[in-house]
This record gives structure tokens, C-alpha cells and sequence, in this order.
């Protein structure tokens, strides 16, 4: 099966792809050794959920009936062999740059991860004594009890070691309340590390006088909530009572060792009732997340060196935060710049007895949060506070639902998730009365108001006073408090209502330029493109002559390079050290550039299923600024790659004379405008 046809790329191979992009961080000798490690954690992340939504969404296609499944995807089964091939070669070298090239540059700091077949005697006792003391106490054993089909039960996303004897199952889960890495005491400077997956491995054959061999297994299930009727009833409360069945759900995935011989993979299957397709041979030792964890016993720096969040030129040093908003707009770019200042403007929100009221989406929220701390005040100080809190945010739910009723208890009138519907936009409207003037603020936002995400998401957010925008925002609060259908707004997208009709109108008016001779450009920045008619639309404009530049770090599934198709786009990819999740989209407008930032990546879900908002940029300073940023990352050279018709993910070529790394080309950027101030 081709990864492409001539005009469309498959939004789940092209995921894959940028799941590739990872790996390629992992194996860049350019980043330290344990942010190389980080990668391979965050690629296997990136994988567990990936087989917990996207495969479980295939495998849903493929009961519906044949005439409608035609209009949804082409071949589910041939989409999901394509996938396990791609995920094999993808493991295949996950492994070699984890094996080959980490291992063997951690033995060059003297960092010896090694297995139990390396343990010497010494080793062995100790093993043996942790085994004893800590290991057994919270170990669930389940030696030869599984023989029959479906009599074992693997719960979701756990790590376990299997072996199989005499046909019998012989099953241990690794237990999430220790480490995942033991150190055994160093010696001759040289520090010696191991998996507790190897401790077990050794102990239970001692302990039980068996030559059992252990393999590592585990199982990704579907990770939908499968609520019945959105439509009626308190959904909240629906969503609430089917978290727990999601770790029950169908297995997707079953990882395992491809060391475990045929044989046993075939009984696994069959009492695990899981089909050849569900199996995935993915490496010794699984769960690479815990390598977020892993640790360092030397005194060496191993990591990025620190780039300390650089205070806002303007922001940093307000007396009066609502004043410095009033004298001009202000835009912060975390994580370059520090976030402090939207949470003391909650804060200072919360206690001046001018604010009357405040009004907030909000998506991810972080688990301890000086930000969310400071709503719950504002309302226990009678402020009216109205948040619209989407518990539709896959895995953030339970913790989107504990602060909602934080929230509530302290005063706040809390509203969750409407029917099929998501409010994906990140939006916060402040309502002042001074000198018997109502005075208004508006803060819109391309990431989470999160302020532990906000240290490695790069995003935008703007702050304004100016009143056409923020008389919209309250509009949008309207739509979402249920008081009116539509926002009938001047300035800003709103979808699903005007984005997509606004975003066609400005593509057309580049279209019209490049007819009538005129320079006509669009430069997009955005996570993912996915949306056909989008797409097809700027196929025309290439078509036209129009110069289309797209930097895309997930999905892409426009194919550039296309003679009479798309010979006029280029597309890049960055990926480094933070993640860039900011949209921001340049409609050239015969040298009268019009810019716009905000929540809605081109997706047909962004544009035609969310509450999504994107703001115009009508300040000329922050619209200078944010040309120079993209600029900067239009000419990367070092983390840029190029998105081509088969997504090879190839480097931008560098050269030493034109060698720019984007990212910390914009940090020394905003560091400038502090010393010009």
C-alpha cells in the first residue's frame, strides 16, 4: 500500500512520520545524552496512545457497514497492516539507537545499564535482597494459573513479565510503586544501573528453582469513553462514571519481546484472545516513559544546559498589569518567556475590588496550579467567575472534573462539556468597573492556561484591551453560557461558525493577487493539516503562482512538489528541544500582511467540531516581532526537516555560514528586545 495517493497523505501514516521526527531526536548526537533518552521515552508515549485512540478509531470503521465505511476511510485492514509495518521498522530502530548508540555513550560516562545475565555475584545478592525485602510485599504472582482462552486478564498500559512452561501461563506485573531503575553500588567510578524488570527476571527463576525465561509484554486498550447518549442527561457525570471502564477496553496493541519464541507468541495470543495483527514485536523492555526518570549517579550535566524563562520586556516591570494592557496590546511567548505574568494577572485579578468579573476556557488543566488557585479566590471573593471546562480532553478528564468542583465549591458558576461538541479555544474576558466605566480585557492563547506545560509548549498568547476584540470574546462567553446560537463577531474566527469561511476568502484573495501580477504569499504554522478542501484550495493557489511556505510539526497530508498540483509549497518540520504548538498564519495581501494566532490547527475537526478562536494581530510592533520568529524558523538549518511527497523526513542542509537552530535563535531574539527596551 502507497503511504500516498497523488494528493492526499494518510493522516495516520503521516503521524507516524512525525513519530519518526522524534526518533531522529533521539538519535542526534547534537542533543545531551539524557534528552536523547528523553526522546525514546517520548516516542514510546507518543505510540501508547496512539494505538489507544487512532487504531482503536480504525478498528470501530471496520463495523460499520461496507457502503458507509467507503466514505469514511479506504480498506481499514490494509490501513492497519500498513500501520504494524511502519511500527515494526519504527521499533526495529528504536531498538538499534537504544542498544547501539545510548548504551554505548552512557558506558562513555561511565553509566552501565545493565541485565541480569551482567550481574556479577555481589550483584545477584543484592538483587536477590531488594527482591525480598521490597519486591515481593507489592508483586501480584500468578504462576500456571492461566491455561484456557480469556482466563487472563492484562490491565492497560502496565508493564509485565510473561513465561510460558508446559503450556501454562506464568505471569508477573511490574509493580508502579517502585522505581523502575535500581543502582547498585558504583565502584572504580564506574556506576552500574538496572531495569527492576531484570532484578525479577533473576530472583523469580531463584526463588522458584526454575529455568523459566521472562519476556516482557504489554497491552494498549481502547482508550474511547464510549458514553451512550451525549444528548441528554448531566454528560459530566456520564464521563465521570466511564473513566474506570477505559482501562477495560479492547486490546489495540499487544507488545512483546520478539526475543519470546513463536510458539509462545501463539499461546499468548490465543489466551489473550488477540489476533495476529494486535501483535507487535517491540523490544526487552517496554514503557520508555519511565526514561523520563532515569538516574543520573555522576556530577556530570547530561542535559540541556538551562534556559532560564526571559522576563516580558513590559510585563516584568508593571506596577499595574491592567495598565500597561490599556497602553498597548502585549504579547508573551512561552516558553522563551516566563508565564508568571498571566498567572499574576489572575492573581491581581482575584483581589482588586474593580474586577467584577471573569470569564475562562479551559482545557488541560495542571494538577497543582498557581493559576487555578488564584480563580478559585477570585470567586470565594465574590468575583462572578464563569469557566467553561471541557471534560471531553482525552486523559485530562478526572483532573478537568477535580478542579471544576474546586471551582464550584468556592462560588464560580462551572460549565462542562456540551454534546458533540468540543471547546477547544483557550480564551479569558475580565470585566472592570472604574470611574462608573465598564473597562474590558481579553486574553487569547494558541496553548493550555497551564503553567507546567507553558515550561516546554511553545505558544503565543495576547493580551488586549481593544474593544471591537474584546466585545467579540465576551460574544463567544455568550455562545458557550448558552445565551445566544452565534457570535456574531467583527474581528475574530470563530468556529465552527466563520473560521473556515474567512480562512477560504483569505486563500482566494492571495489567489486574485498572484492573477493580477501582483506579489501574492502565505506562510502557515500550524500542528496539523488535514483538511481536503483546505488543501485543495491551496493546490489552486500554487496552482495560481502563489508562494506557499508551511512549517507543520505533526500531520501533513498536503503533498508538495507537485507538478501543476503544488509546485509552489515547501514545507519543513521543526522539532528541538521544546514543542512547537503555536499557530500562527501570514496572508501576504499585496505587502499589507494580515496575521492571525489562536487555538484552530487545519483539521476538519478545528474548523467544523470546536469551539475554536483565532485573533487577528493589529498591533504593527507584534506583528514585527512575530515575523521575525517566523523568519527565524523558516531559515532553521540545525532541527528543520523537509516535508516532501513521501515524508523521508530529511535535514534542511546546513552550512557552517548559514547554520541557524531556530529555537535558540528566538530565545537570543527576545533577549534582545529586552536590552532595547
Amino acid at each position: 500500500m502507497k503511504l500516498y495517493n497523488s494528493k492526499y497523505y494518510h493522516r495516520d501514516l503521516s503521524w507516524l512520520r512525525f513519530n519518526h521526527r522524534v526518533l531522529q531526536e533521539a538519535k542526534d548526537p547534537i542533543n545531551p545524552l539524557y534528552e536523547r533518552l528523553k526522546f525514546l521515552a517520548i516516542f514510546s508515549s507518543n505510540l501508547d496512545e496512539f494505538f489507544r485512540v487512532r487504531v482503536s478509531d480504525i478498528r470501530q470503521i471496520k463495523t460499520i457497514k461496507k457502503p458507509l465505511r467507503k466514505k469514511l476511510i479506504t480498506k481499514p485492514n490494509k490501513v492497519l497492516k500498513e500501520i504494524k509495518k511502519q511500527v515494526d521498522i519504527q521499533q526495529k530502530a528504536f531498538g538499534s539507537i537504544f542498544h547501539d548508540e545510548i548504551l554505548a555513550d552512557l558506558k562513555k560516562v561511565n553509566i552501565h545499564l545493565i541485565d541480569h545475565h551482567q550481574f556479577n555475584e555481589t550483584q545477584k545478592d543484592i538483587a536477590l535482597h531488594y527482591y525480598e525485602k521490597q519486591l515481593i510485599p507489592k508483586l501480584h504472582l500468578e504462576h500456571g494459573y492461566h491455561t484456557t482462552p480469556k482466563s487472563v486478564f492484562v490491565e492497560n498500559e502496565s508493564s509485565y513479565l510473561a513465561a510460558i512452561t508446559d503450556q501454562k501461563l506464568h505471569l508477573v506485573k511490574i509493580p508502579k510503586t517502585e522505581p523502575r531503575f535500581f543502582s547498585f553500588p558504583s565502584k572504580d567510578g564506574k556506576h552500574y544501573l538496572t531495569f527492576i524488570d531484570d532484578i525479577l527476571k533473576y530472583a523469580l527463576c531463584k526463588s522458584f528453582d526454575s529455568d523459566a525465561t521472562y519476556y516482557a509484554i504489554k497491552i494498549s486498550r481502547d482508550a474511547e469513553l464510549y458514553i451512550d447518549d451525549e444528548f441528554s442527561g448531566d454528560l459530566m457525570k456520564k464521563i465521570q462514571n466511564s473513566l474506570p471502564k477505559r482501562d477495560k477496553g479492547q486490546p489495540t496493541r499487544i507488545l512483546v519481546d520478539p526475543k519470546m519464541p513463536k510458539s509462545s507468541q501463539e499461546f499468548l495470543k490465543e489466551l489473550l484472545d488477540v489476533t495476529g495483527a494486535d501483535l507487535i514485536l517491540g523490544g526487552t523492555y517496554h514503557n520508555f516513559k519511565d526514561f523520563f526518570q532515569f538516574p543520573n549517579p555522576t556530577s556530570l550535566d547530561l542535559n540541556y544546559k538551562e534556559l532560564p524563562p526571559i522576563p516580558h520586556p513590559e510585563l516584568s516591570k508593571t506596577i499595574d498589569i491592567f495598565e500597561t494592557i490599556d497602553q498597548k496590546d502585549q504579547l508573551l511567548h512561552y516558553p522563551y518567556q516566563s508565564f508568571d505574568p498571566i498567572i499574576e494577572l489572575m492573581e491581581t485579578a482575584a483581589t482588586d475590588p474593580t474586577v467584577t468579573t471573569i470569564k475562562m476556557t479551559m482545557y488541560r488543566l495542571a494538577e497543582e496550579s498557581r493559576l487555578n488557585t488564584a480563580i478559585a479566590l477570585a470567586a470565594k471573593n465574590g468575583k462572578k467567575v464563569i469557566l467553561f471546562i471541557e471534560v471531553k480532553a482525552r486523559f485530562d478528564e478526572k483532573n478537568n472534573i477535580k478542579w471544576g468542583t474546586i471551582f464550584k465549591d468556592n462560588g464560580a458558576e462551572v460549565i462542562y462539556s456540551y454534546a458533540d461538541i468540543k471547546v477547544h479555544s483557550k480564551i479569558l474576558y475580565i470585566e472592570r468597573e472604574k470611574d462608573n466605566k465598564t473597562k474590558r480585557y481579553a486574553l487569547i492563547s494558541t496553548g493550555n492556561f497551564n503553567e507546567n506545560t507553558a515550561r516546554v509548549y511553545s505558544d503565543f498568547s495576547l493580551l488586549t484591551s481593544h474593544k471591537k476584540i474584546t466585545k467579540d470574546i465576551n460574544k463567544v462567553f455568550m455562545v458557550l453560557q448558552g445565551i445566544t446560537i452565534v457570535p456574531k463577531t467583527k474581528l475574530l474566527l470563530v468556529s465552527p461558525f466563520k473560521t473556515r469561511h474567512t480562512l477560504e476568502k483569505l486563500i482566494q484573495n492571495e489567489i486574485s493577487h498572484a492573477k493580477s501580477g501582483k506579489k501574492a504569499r502565505i506562510i502557515l504554522k500550524m500542528n496539523s493539516l488535514q483538511d481536503k478542501e483546505l488543501i485543495e484550495l491551496l493546490y489552486q493557489a500554487s496552482n495560481a503562482g502563489v508562494k506557499i511556505k508551511l512549517i507543520i510539526r505533526g500531520i501533513c497530508c498536503l503533498i508538495p512538489g507537485i507538478k501543476n498540483q503544488s509546485e509552489n509549497i515547501t514545507i519543513i518540520s521543526i522539532l528541538d528541544r521544546f514543542l512547537e504548538h503555536n499557530r500562527v498564519y501570514i496572508f501576504g495581501n499585496n505587502s499589507k500582511e494580515i496575521i492571525y494566532i489562536g487555538s484552530a490547527d487545519w483539521m476538519t475537526r478545528n474548523l467544523d467540531h470546536r469551539i475554536e478562536v483565532l485573533v487577528p494581530i493589529l498591533d504593527e510592533d507584534i506583528k514585527k516581532t512575530l515575523r521575525q520568529m517566523i523568519d527565524l524558523q523558516l531559515n532553521d538549518t540545525v532541527k528543520a526537516r523537509y516535508i516532501d511527497r513521501a515524508q523521508q523526513n530529511t535535514y534542511v542542509e546546513d552550512t557552517a555560514e548559514t547554520r541557524l537552530r531556530s529555537q535558540y535563535a528566538t530565545y537570543s531574539y527576545l533577549q534582545s528586545l529586552n536590552k532595547s527596551m
